[in-house]
């Protein structure tokens, strides 16, 4: 990536009411039907480019306890085309959760606010409340993604700026995968040049993340074989047909016609009724939930412990007026609905394809640490795909394994499988979690958060040892 518009695309700070370097006006006082808590949250606009008005939409949660004194932690869903706020922040690791009416929210024990501080941001413009007044700028990618998310964090320690020396941790998921380590090498093309501020990266994050389609797609098919999602016939024949060097996500996958249908024919075979993103959890039927949320019944159904409606709940909460005044959201009045995951967007496609790892080794070479972790009930962007281009990475370095391939735990029980190269880059499953970890697996997931903030190994022991006399099964 180009790194010339990064230090000359700094922008002036923005002239804000600061107190004890945070914007008084951006403070939401209390969210609707929102428990009572101790840590503050903020929320608001910053503007990447004022004469297109362009601006982004962001959420910042104090940590939980001594926030002066923990790190912040940048958290970005992908798509592209999908929110962080209605993602990251109230739907996995922030520290509310939608209560089942739509109209109030809960609160989530194991939210990652008890590690970091957390700054969640729609991005590009377009994704939830983040806009732009421009239409050409819908046209966008990668590259323009990146420079906004770098013109937003210079803009946003302006409105904070008790937080710019702060350990700062760049994480994500998805499609993030892309979103994350552009960034940090946006932030490091500009400590490279400045003779001033520079950003205290500390360390990279990616959860079930898109690095390398042409591995990352036919992923998907061989977790369908091996988790008896499609059969032999149908498996056999996708690996012996398909050559996914030039597959797009688009719909033009420039496969052959062969392959085109046998890929049809899994897809069929997994139908509509499987949650791709958590294939052991249940769907949510949305006709229904809306329905119940408009009659003020509670929607809440629970699969394998999860809320599968929160989607739906999470949606009709944003879109209440009353809602979007706390955060003081759609300030232009936008003619549509919040929405998870926007059709606005004319994202370019060829986008998809570009290889991540080259940009994750120039991070690792920066001295910043990258960790890559999966849900393994992920069929979306499966930990096959991940585990291969991380040991690929890893050989590719020339790194040695520091951490053997083994289980990690977590209150006694295996927490997922995890191995570290070379003690810079690092790759975990988390057991029993989905596409999206930290909301099918909560308590594992701010484990491995709260290890990865603090520089720590996650355990390869269950402290304290479990009685090898519980664990052993007695067949008669």
């Amino acid at each position: 990536m180009a790194s010339s518009w990064c230090f000359g695309a700094v922008v002036a700070a923005l002239l804000v009411m600061v107190v004890n370097g945070y914007p008084e006006e951006d403070l939401v006082v209390e969210l609707p039907g929102q428990p009572e808590v101790e840590f503050r949250q903020y929320a608001g606009y910053v503007d990447v480019d004022v004469k297109a008005g362009r601006s982004l939409f962001y959420y910042f949660v104090q940590a939980h306890h001594d926030p002066d004194h923990k790190p912040l932690t940048l958290w970005l869903n992908g798509g592209p085309g999908c929110s962080s706020i209605g993602g990251g922040a109230f739907t996995e690791l922030g520290p509310f959760f939608p209560r089942g009416d739509g109209r109030g929210l809960r609160i989530n024990s194991k939210s990652w606010n008890k590690a970091s501080n957390l700054l969640f941001v729609e991005s590009p413009a377009g994704v939830g409340w983040s806009y732009s007044n421009t239409t050409s700028d819908y046209n966008c990618g990668d590259a323009s993604t990146a420079r906004d998310m770098y013109i937003f964090l210079i803009n946003w320690f302006a409105k904070f700026p008790s937080f710019k020396d702060r350990d700062l941790f760049l994480t994500g998921e998805s499609y993030a995968g892309h979103y994350i380590p552009q960034l940090a090498i946006a932030l490091l093309d500009h400590n490279e040049q400045s003779r001033g501020y520079k950003f205290n990266i500390k360390g990279v994050a990616i959860g079930n993340p898109l690095l390398k389609l042409d591995r990352d797609a036919p992923a998907v098919y061989e977790y369908f074989w091996s988790h008896g999602m499609i059969s032999d016939e149908i498996g056999l024949a996708i690996f012996s047909e398909c050559d996914f060097e030039d597959y797009t996500l688009d719909g033009k996958h420039n496969v052959s016609e062969a392959c085109d249908k046998s890929m049809k024919k899994a897809n069929d075979v997994v139908g509509k009724y499987i949650n791709n993103y958590d294939v052991i959890l249940d769907v949510c039927y949305p006709s229904i939930v809306e329905q119940e949320l408009r009659l003020r019944k509670m929607a809440t159904k629970i699969s394998v412990g999860v809320d599968v409606c929160m989607v739906n709940e999470r949606g009709f909460y944003f879109n209440l007026p009353e809602v979007q005044k706390a955060l003081h959201a759609n300030r232009t009045n936008l003619k549509y609905e919040w929405v998870m995951c926007t059709s606005l967007l004319n994202y370019t496609g060829a986008d998809e394809n570009i290889d991540i790892l080259p940009l994750i080794k120039r991070i690792i070479q920066n001295h910043v640490p990258v960790w890559v972790f999966s849900g393994d009930q992920d069929s979306v962007v499966p930990l096959l795909g991940s585990r291969t281009l991380v040991r690929e990475l890893a050989h590719d370095m020339q790194f040695e394994v520091t951490v053997p391939y083994g289980a990690w735990f977590h209150k006694g029980q295996v927490g997922g499988w995890v191995t570290e190269y070379g003690n810079a880059l690092t790759f975990a499953t988390v057991r029993g979690a989905a596409h999206m970890v930290p909301y099918a697996q909560p308590s594992r997931a701010l484990h491995l958060f709260s290890s990865f903030v603090r520089g720590r190994r996650l355990p390869n022991t269950t402290h304290p040892p479990i009685d090898e006399q519980i664990l052993s099964i007695h067949l008669p």
